[in-house]
């Protein structure tokens, strides 16, 4: 049996899944959080995929790119949310909408 890029699409749309379900019924935000990266790494894989399909490195110069704004996206996500639950321990999202002023 040969693993095939069907596979690879399929697991990356379960992963996909997966962080969708996470985003929309969770409340803790760092579980949102991870969700969302769960959600970048199942975008990720499809696009490698993809390019080792098709024989183009677009798809590895993309996820270049996607893996770059999830750094950006943990270094600063994780250091807000870290320091809004130290500073209220419980916060859930529907809390953090008093953010917005």
């Amino acid at each position: 049996m040969e693993v095939t890029t069907t596979w690879y699409l399929v697991l990356g749309a379960v992963l996909f899944t997966l962080g969708t379900v996470g985003v929309l019924t969770r409340r803790n935000p760092l579980v949102m959080f991870m969700c969302v990266e769960l959600m970048l790494n199942a975008v990720t894989l499809t696009l490698v995929a993809f390019g080792a399909a098709l024989g183009d490195l677009g798809g590895q110069v993309s996820v270049f790119f996607v893996l770059v704004v999830a750094a950006a996206e943990v270094v600063v996500g994780l250091a807000i949310i870290v320091a809004i639950t130290r500073r209220r321990p419980g916060t859930t999202v529907d809390d953090l909408s008093v953010l917005g002023g």
